[in-house]
């Protein structure tokens, strides 16, 4: 039987050759990390810049340029002297070898690094390779699966998951001994990340247009004019009662229409669509309430994420509230249903218990006044909302696809 050959499903064609196997012990020595902890650490001024776990697991990818990344500071000098023979270096890695779940292990390789000082701090192992790697290839390997999977069965703990550098030792690194197929794969991924970036950007840009927007299209408090109008509208706003404009119904035995489930900022999809696996009794279908299309679901966790809308017709569970409206726009309403100021200050003084067993208070909650203008003029702010909510859903499906692009590649171009 021929050995199995290290070669990545994935490649750059110009590349053949087997990849090299080695222990981690062989190919990175380890490096001191300091054991300050948050407190001890300072977001304005300080002698060195410190690399924390936290950090590593939840803020920094694969490459943590040094350049562009906020670090916090460490204040004390002496630490300068205690740890100065593991002062960071471009190309260094540091693993976070405690997390509460299977991201132990998650690392970042230094990069852009110049005249800083950058130390490795609490809950990581810093590493150093013995031979110089292409700037990017280190960081993406060991984030792979490829390598990640190795680290799984060697992690300890049951709330709190961590990972020794005794354990790590004898895990395997596997990389192509060409630094030119090692610099082709870490600039693959660094250009993949920095569109990722590029496109998380432009999505954030736009929600933030969207709220800055809507809190100018709508009235501030006790006020008559929206600080931002369409010219042809120049009527004075009112306050109504949500009661008022909105009318609870329920409709029920209508097992002809699809079982939905609630989606918090998700409006509802068909239960055979979800991924969630809720059990409901099938047999008691005709006592669900009916909710239409583009109608308003009070629903359990209301008071959280605001009132939710339907994206279809379809029955819910009766222990829901739905309410419709002939006088009202819910494309209109809908951000403001779930805007902070609803929520915040008119909706949660009507909820009632303690925990996971608060409950809105309906009959208070149709008393909460509420902006109304035109139906026309609802319509043209709807109309402008509802053009943010179509970008925001390109630069989301467009984002999503670089990252599962991502995912596909790591799995596919290392060994």
């Amino acid at each position: 039987m021929s050995e199995k050959k290290n070669v990545p499903k994935l490649r750059f064609p110009e590349f053949t050759e087997p990849w090299e196997q080695r222990k981690l012990k062989n190919i990175l020595v380890s490096l001191q990390n300091n054991t300050l902890s948050r407190a001890d650490l300072s977001n304005e001024t300080g002698v060195a810049k410190n690399v924390h776990y936290g950090d590593v697991l939840i803020k920094f990818g694969e490459v943590l340029d040094i350049s562009k990344e906020q670090l916090p500071m460490i204040t004390d000098e002496k630490v300068l002297t205690k740890y100065k023979t593991s002062f960071l270096q471009n190309g260094d890695v540091v693993v976070a070898d405690t997390a509460e779940d299977t991201t132990v292990g998650k690392c970042s390789e230094i990069a852009e690094l110049n005249d800083e000082v950058v130390i490795s701090g609490l809950h990581t192992i810093p590493y150093r390779p013995v031979e110089k790697f292409a700037t990017g290839y280190l960081g993406y390997y060991l984030n792979s699966d490829s390598y990640h999977n190795q680290l799984i069965p060697l992690m300890q703990g049951i709330k709190v998951t961590s990972i020794s550098k005794s354990a790590m030792q004898d895990t395997n690194i596997i990389y192509p001994n060409s630094k030119e197929e090692q610099a082709k794969i870490g600039k693959y991924f660094i250009t993949l990340d920095d569109l990722i970036t590029l496109h998380q950007r432009k999505l954030d840009h736009v929600k933030d247009l969207k709220k800055s927007m809507l809190q100018k299209m709508f009235p501030k408090n006790g006020q008559l004019y929206p600080e931002v109008r369409f010219p042809e509208f120049t009527d004075a706003w009112e306050q109504r009662k949500l009661g008022d404009v909105f009318k609870e119904y329920t409709e029920k035995n209508h097992i002809e229409l699809p079982t939905l489930t609630i989606i918090q900022g998700g409006g509802t999809v068909k239960r055979e669509d979800s991924n969630r696996s809720l059990m409901y009794d099938q047999t008691n279908l005709a006592n669900y309430k009916m909710v239409r299309k583009d109608d308003f679901i009070v629903h359990l966790r209301s008071f959280e994420g605001g009132l939710e809308k339907s994206s279809l017709d379809g029955i819910i569970s009766p222990a829901y509230h739905t309410f419709h409206s002939d006088s009202a726009d819910s494309r209109f309403y809908y951000p403001y249903f779930r805007s902070h100021e609803f929520i915040k200050h008119k909706l949660v003084p009507h909820v009632y218990g303690i925990r996971d067993g608060r409950s809105i208070d309906i009959d208070g909650m149709k008393t909460i006044d509420i902006p109304y203008t035109s139906l026309d003029e609802q319509h043209a702010i709807g109309d402008y909302l509802e053009q943010f909510d179509t970008l925001i859903t390109l630069h989301q499906r467009e984002l999503d696809h670089l990252k599962l692009l991502k995912k596909g590649m790591l799995q596919q171009m290392f060994v």
